[in-house]
C-alpha cells in the first residue's frame, strides 16, 4: 500500500533518511518543520500524518501543545501521528502512537500505513454518514468517548511479573489472562481483542508458536503485541505493531494504550459501517440490530412462519447481578459472533438480549441458547467483576394462532436458567 501524503516530519534536525525513505513509499509532498513551525505547517498543510523523528522532550512545549491541539481537533478524519521514543522517555506528544527509535525505517512506516488505513476508513465512515443522512436516513449516533472504554487487552502469562501487569493493564482497560498458550487462544476466537501482551514464564519455544498463530491469520495483522524480553524478529514483517519491551509495567502501558486505542477505534468504525451498509439497521455500539429494525423483522418472521409452517423460537437472556456498561456491551457483542446468519437478535435498555431463532423449533432454540448461554457465562466469569452473576434465558416458540403480543408475553414470562 502507497502512503497516503501530505506528510509532516517534526524534527530539529534534517531527518534526510526518513524523508527520502516516505518519498520512496508514495508519501507527497514530504514536508520538514521543526518544533516551533510544526504548527504553521500542520494549518498549511493539511497533513494525512504527522511523524516525530526525533526522541526526547519537544524543544517547544507551546509548539508541542499547540501540534496535539491542533491533531485533536482536526477536521474530518483522523491525523495518525508516530513519534520515536527511546528508552523510558515518552513521546513527545501524549496522542502519539509510540515507535521505538531503533526500530528500522521499514518497520516504522508500516506502522503508519496501518494507521493510515485506519484514517481512510474513518473518511469513508463520514462520507457515507453524510451520504445517509441527505437522504433522509434515521442513523443511530455514532459512538463518542474515549475508544479505550471498548477495548480488551489479552494477557498471556505464568511469570511472576503476570500480576503486576494485570493491574497496571487493569487500570486502564478490560483486560482477560491466559496463563496457558492454549486458553489465550481460546479467548481470541471467542472475544473481540484489541491488544495483546505475551508475558513471562513462557519458553521461547512456546512464545513463537502463539506468535505464529497470530502471524498466520489475517484478523491479527494490526493488532498490537507487546512481548516481554526478545519477540522473534521474524514476526516483524507479519505482525505490524509487534514490539519487544522490557517488564516495566507502566512503561508497558505507556507505550501500547495508544496503538489500543487506534485498534479499539477502528472497530467502532467496522461497526459503524456495517450499519450504514444495512441502511442504519444495525446498533453501531454492539452489532445487533436496532429496536426498530429487530421488531419490524419480527413481525415479517412471524408472518411469514404462519404462512408457510415454519417453526420459529426466542429467547430472552437477562442477567442478576452488578454489570458495568463495558460489561454489557462486550456481551452483547459476543452474541453477534454467536447468533447464526438466519438468527437475529437485540439488546434492550435493562441489558437483556432478545434473540430470535427462525426456523427452529423448541427443542433446537434450547441447545443453541444453551451453548449461548454458556459462552456469556464464561465471559462474564472472565471480566473483573466483584459481583455474581446470574444469566437467565426464557424460551418460548411460536404456537398455531400466536400473535407478537402473545409471543412475547410467553418470553417475557417464567425463567429457565440454561446456562447452569
Amino acid at each position: 500500500m502507497s502512503l497516503q501524503g501530505p506528510i509532516i516530519v517534526v524534527a530539529e534536525n534534517p531527518a534526510t533518511d526518513l524523508t527520502e525513505a516516505l518519498s520512496a513509499a508514495g508519501a507527497f509532498p514530504v514536508v520538514e518543520a521543526n518544533w516551533a513551525d510544526a504548527p504553521a505547517a500542520f494549518i498549511s498543510v493539511k497533513p494525512a500524518a504527522v511523524i516525530i523523528a526525533e526522541p526526547g522532550e519537544p524543544k517547544s512545549e507551546a509548539s508541542a501543545r499547540m501540534l496535539c491541539l491542533q491533531i485533536a481537533t482536526a477536521k474530518d478524519a483522523i491525523v495518525p501521528t508516530i513519534a520515536r521514543v527511546q528508552g523510558k522517555q515518552e513521546a513527545a506528544v501524549p496522542i502519539a502512537l509510540p515507535a521505538d527509535a531503533s526500530m528500522p525505517i521499514a518497520r516504522l512506516i508500516a506502522r503508519l500505513q496501518s494507521a493510515l488505513r485506519v484514517r481512510a476508513l474513518h473518511a469513508t465512515v463520514l462520507r457515507r454518514i453524510d451520504m445517509f443522512a441527505s437522504h433522509g436516513g434515521m442513523l443511530p449516533p455514532m459512538p463518542f468517548g474515549d475508544a479505550l472504554d471498548d477495548a480488551t487487552v489479552l494477557i498471556a502469562g505464568r511469570g511472576p511479573l503476570y500480576p503486576a501487569l494485570s493491574v497496571a493493564i487493569g487500570e486502564r482497560v478490560n483486560m482477560l489472562g491466559g496463563l496457558s498458550v492454549e486458553s489465550a487462544a481460546r479467548h481470541l476466537n471467542a472475544r473481540d481483542i484489541d491488544g495483546i501482551v505475551v508475558g513471562d514464564g513462557f519458553s521461547p519455544r512456546m512464545v513463537e508458536a502463539f506468535l505464529t498463530v497470530l502471524a498466520h491469520d489475517s484478523r491479527y495483522r494490526d493488532i498490537p503485541v507487546a512481548v516481554i524480553g526478545e519477540a522473534p524478529p521474524e514476526f516483524a514483517e507479519s505482525l505490524t505493531n509487534i514490539d519487544h519491551v522490557d517488564g516495566d509495567p507502566s512503561r508497558l502501558v505507556a507505550r501500547m494504550m495508544p496503538l489500543v486505542r487506534m485498534h479499539a477505534f477502528e472497530a467502532r468504525l467496522k461497526r459503524m459501517l456495517k450499519t450504514l451498509d444495512a441502511d442504519g439497521m444495525f446498533d453501531p455500539q454492539t452489532g445487533l440490530l436496532t429496536r426498530d429494525s429487530f421488531w419490524h423483522n419480527l413481525r415479517k418472521a412471524i408472518a411469514e412462519a404462519s404462512d408457510r409452517s415454519l417453526p420459529l423460537s426466542m429467547a430472552r437472556f437477562s442477567f442478576d447481578g452488578l454489570l458495568d456498561e463495558h460489561a454489557g456491551m462486550e456481551r452483547a457483542r459476543l452474541v453477534t459472533r454467536l447468533t447464526r446468519n438466519i438468527d437475529f437478535a437485540m439488546r434492550e435498555d435493562d441489558g437483556a438480549i432478545l434473540i430470535v431463532f427462525t426456523q427452529t423449533d423448541l427443542q433446537s432454540a434450547h441447545v443453541v441458547a444453551r451453548r449461548i448461554a454458556g459462552a456469556l457465562k464464561n465471559m462474564l466469569a472472565s471480566a473483573r467483576l466483584h459481583e455474581e452473576i446470574t444469566t437467565n434465558v426464557t424460551l418460548a416458540t411460536l404456537k398455531a394462532g400466536d400473535t407478537l403480543d402473545s409471543l412475547i408475553a410467553r418470553v417475557l414470562g417464567s425463567r429457565v436458567v440454561a446456562a447452569e
